[in-house]
């Protein structure tokens, strides 16, 4: 993309500042400021907004703002006095403000600004802000609103939205505007695609609270300010005297339902685009949608995507981790000849996510994965264990602790982090392997008749493959269900013809000999 204006032309294709054609030397965050001024000229950009998009949410002082104000000023040949083309605007912002004229490449021409293979970007439709669009998805947290005569519950309605903004800047993968900014919105006149415009946010979660008696009832709303349709909403309701209790829950359903709704909505976005128009974080959520389907073909579509995601961004760790965790599924349902090699690539590819982002909960979870199938029961634990710190939320997380506390015989800690991580996201695409693995929990305590209630269950849920339908034949033969183990012994032999005792154990590297 271009932006052409008073001589200056910014190409964020390049990366390159140019006047008349020469080339004006910028420091990399100077140009990513010019960018985010330009691309939001037709609103206030606030210096908490600057601080999320070039600052990355690190805290910065005054001082600094303000010298990259001056620097990208001194750049386009404008100063403080005049501001023909930075102005700002005392105690809230910044705006650019010299005419703008937008050009990019056609798809099959070369060309430069103004000349032939050159065409004039369409103006966005309403409600949508361009520098929303592509990237990392965005939200905004607005302060809820209060509904009741009692004042003493109206702290709620900013404690709740401020705990979600703090438990949902944990997630790497989203980008969550700061409290000063988002609470700016207290009014309910406003709609969803004029704050998203605002702030330059992809969704809004927006709430109320009632107050009903001795009930106090929290409504959720998760919304797309580009087409201010609802994708997500829930309702609470909790004593009045149990405030802490719901403000909690609250927040640890929030964040995992987030993490489910969020990336679907990305898919269904991406889909719409055509292939050609992804950017990196498009590729990565089309790979997760099909890295999640546990089969052969969607693991490689899932690894293609997230190749694609790096080549177009080097330093992206997530897609480092979706290759990490194909790579996991191929070594553990078999999918090709040589398991060793993609035991190797599983390991190596978490090993580049964490040397890009060491504070990735994604990140770190998919080195724990990698650890499992090798054995390193131990290893694979704290990694796991440091995963779920990072996001205390994170249901993955806790499923896999407790797959490594299963193979480690730890079949009451595994039990725990089972029932955690089922009551953070009930609706999780690996939930027939939780009930999986407390199937085979209860198969290590001797509960033979849960065990096959909970093999069962696994082996009904959608997503569940044949090694789910082998723990659903183990716990029936162990429960003396014979009938019913041939049910799924029968199913296992139509899906997975090779499937052997030893196939089995080469995926569930069990520390002891309790299954055996």
């Amino acid at each position: 993309m271009k932006y052409i204006f008073d001589g200056y032309e910014l190409d964020t294709g390049a990366f390159e500042l140019r006047r008349d054609s020469i080339r004006v030397a910028v420091e990399p965050q100077v140009f990513q400021l010019l960018r985010m001024l330009i691309e939001n000229r037709d609103r206030l950009v606030t210096r908490d907004q600057m601080i999320e998009t070039i600052w990355d949410g690190r805290a910065v002082s005054d001082a600094s703002i303000s010298n990259g104000i001056k620097l990208a000023r001194e750049a386009v040949g404008d100063n403080g006095k005049s501001q023909t083309r930075i102005r700002t605007i005392h105690g809230q912002g910044f705006r650019f403000i010299a005419d703008v004229r937008t050009v990019c490449p056609d798809d099959d021409t070369g060309g430069s600004a103004g000349g032939a293979g050159v065409r004039e970007r369409q103006a966005q439709p309403d409600g949508v802000d361009a520098s929303a669009e592509h990237g990392k998805p965005s939200i905004a947290i607005l302060p809820f609103q209060y509904m009741g005569p009692d004042a003493s519950s109206t702290i709620m309605a900013d404690a709740i939205p401020y705990d979600l903004i703090q438990a949902l800047s944990c997630l790497r993968w989203l980008k969550v505007i700061a409290r000063g900014s988002a609470f700016r919105f207290r009014s309910t006149e406003d709609d969803p695609a004029t704050i998203g415009r605002a702030l330059g946010v992809r969704y809004l979660m927006a709430g109320s609270i009632e107050a009903r008696g001795a009930e106090l009832v929290v409504t959720t709303e998760l919304c797309d300010t580009r087409t201010g349709g609802v994708i997500w909403s829930e309702r609470f309701v909790s004593p009045r005297h149990d405030v802490q209790a719901v403000q909690s829950d609250i927040v640890h359903k929030v964040v995992s339902s987030l993490e489910i709704h969020i990336p679907l909505n990305e898919v269904s976005r991406a889909r719409l685009c055509g292939s050609e128009n992804l950017d990196s974080w498009a590729n990565y959520h089309l790979g997760l949608q099909h890295m999640y389907r546990f089969k052969q073909e969607d693991n490689e579509q899932a690894t293609a995507y997230f190749q694609k995601a790096i080549e177009q961004d080097r330093t992206f760790a997530r897609a480092h981790a979706g290759l990490s965790f194909t790579n996991f599924q191929t070594a553990f349902l078999r999918y090709g000849p040589s398991r060793k090699e993609a035991l190797h690539d599983a390991q190596s590819q978490a090993e580049r996510g964490v040397e890009l982002d060491p504070l990735d909960p994604f990140v770190n979870f998919a080195m724990g994965r990698s650890l499992l199938l090798r054995g390193e029961l131990e290893n694979s634990a704290q990694w796991l264990g440091r995963a779920i710190s990072l996001n205390p939320n994170y249901s993955q997380g806790y499923y896999s602790h407790a797959f490594a506390d299963l193979l480690a015989g730890r079949s009451k800690a595994s039990f725990l982090h089972l029932q955690t991580a089922v009551t953070l996201s009930p609706l999780d695409p690996l939930l027939y392997a939780m009930r999986a693995a407390k199937a085979l929990s209860h198969v290590i305590d001797g509960a033979y008749q849960l065990a096959e209630e909970a093999g069962e269950e696994a082996a009904r849920t959608p997503g569940a493959h044949y090694l789910i339908d082998m723990i659903a034949v183990i716990a029936c033969s162990l429960n003396g269900s014979r009938q019913t183990a041939e049910h799924w012994a029968k199913n296992v032999r139509m899906r997975r013809p090779d499937a052997s005792q030893a196939l089995f154990f080469s995926s569930f590297p069990f520390s002891s000999q309790t299954l055996r």
